[in-house]
């Protein structure tokens, strides 16, 4: 197979989710608003296709300017020393006609591990401008402490403050390259 047809990210009509519980009643929604991807694949078939992302660390955004203040702080995501996350998909497997596997590298904090994700594939259709687009909604969860994102605190009645499972979903469309 080659990868002969290149995908890029639009970020217009795209986007990064996280989610975690806070005080272990209530999720905690978040996003990343700067980021850029790619996915190469032979032509409109993205068995094998490979995948990459960068997002700019400091674009993350929680609707609360203390809150992301701490978030891009040492505590957690360092935004000053580690400018980027990075994911580079290591292999996209095909499920059936509409879902996938995507396994991959996720670097934040200069740690790298592999992240799995659902893949579904929301289908390939023309803009009004004559653009092909693929549309796909990804969905998993991870354990930030497994990046060095360890900062929590007790709460008095038991459990913690903030969860260290983290789930991740997005929406993405790409635009094919001509």
């Amino acid at each position: 197979m080659s990868a002969n047809t290149k995908w890029v990210i639009d970020p217009t009509h795209s986007e990064i989710l996280f989610k975690v519980k806070h005080l272990m009643i209530t999720n905690v929604k978040g996003e990343f608003r700067t980021f850029e991807g790619e996915l190469n694949s032979d032509g409109n078939d993205f068995t094998n296709a490979s995948v990459s992302l960068k997002i700019e660390s400091s674009s993350v955004f929680t609707n609360n300017e203390e809150r992301d203040a701490h978030l891009k702080s040492a505590d957690f995501f360092d935004v000053d020393k580690f400018k980027e996350l990075n994911f580079k998909g290591t292999s996209l497997e095909k499920k059936d006609d509409e879902n996938y596997k995507l396994t991959g590298a996720l670097t934040m904090k200069g740690i790298t591990k592999e992240v799995v994700l659902d893949v579904e594939l929301g289908g390939i259709n023309k803009d009004p401008w004559g653009n092909e687009k693929a549309g796909f909604s990804l969905n998993g969860k991870l354990n930030r402490k497994d990046w060095g994102l360890n900062w929590n605190a007790a709460l008095e009645t038991g459990g913690v403050l903030v969860s260290d499972e983290v789930k991740i979903s997005a929406e993405v469309q790409f635009v094919k390259q001509v």
